[in-house]
């Protein structure tokens, strides 16, 4: 049984398989956090299509820290009727820090599902 392409995405699996991890450790680890594995340890397609492959990544984890940033100062704004500076700073500061690692991955898994050229293959 295949799994769903937004299943996929969400657990970082193979764009070909849909089965192997793209990444050798768990989100909660902090060692070797964004590391792409070389290839797909169950059909073997290869994560790295071309050198330097995952800068491009970048702009979508941009993307999602602006988001974050917008989204966070809207919430105080609302929540809070005349917030200082500091709640603002210190309200970035924690999220970034708290969401870094998903951002930074989820960034990868974007990029490689939209601009590789692995196809899903139903075995």
């Amino acid at each position: 049984m295949s799994k769903s392409l937004g299943i996929s995405i969400a657990g970082a699996r193979c764009p070909q398989c849909r089965e192997g991890n793209l990444f050798s450790v768990s989100l909660l680890s902090y060692q070797k956090l964004s590391d792409v594995n070389k290839t797909c340890p169950v059909c073997g397609a290869n994560f790295h299509p071309e050198p330097d492959f995952y800068y491009g990544a970048m702009y979508i984890s941009y993307a999602f820290s602006v988001a974050l940033v917008i989204t966070s100062l809207t919430t105080i704004n609302v929540l809070v009727s005349a917030p200082k500076l500091w709640m603002y700073l210190s309200m970035v500061v924690f999220l970034n820090a708290l969401l870094l690692p998903a951002m930074l991955r989820y960034s990868k898994v974007l990029y490689l599902y939209g601009l590789s050229k692995l196809k899903y293959r139903g075995y």
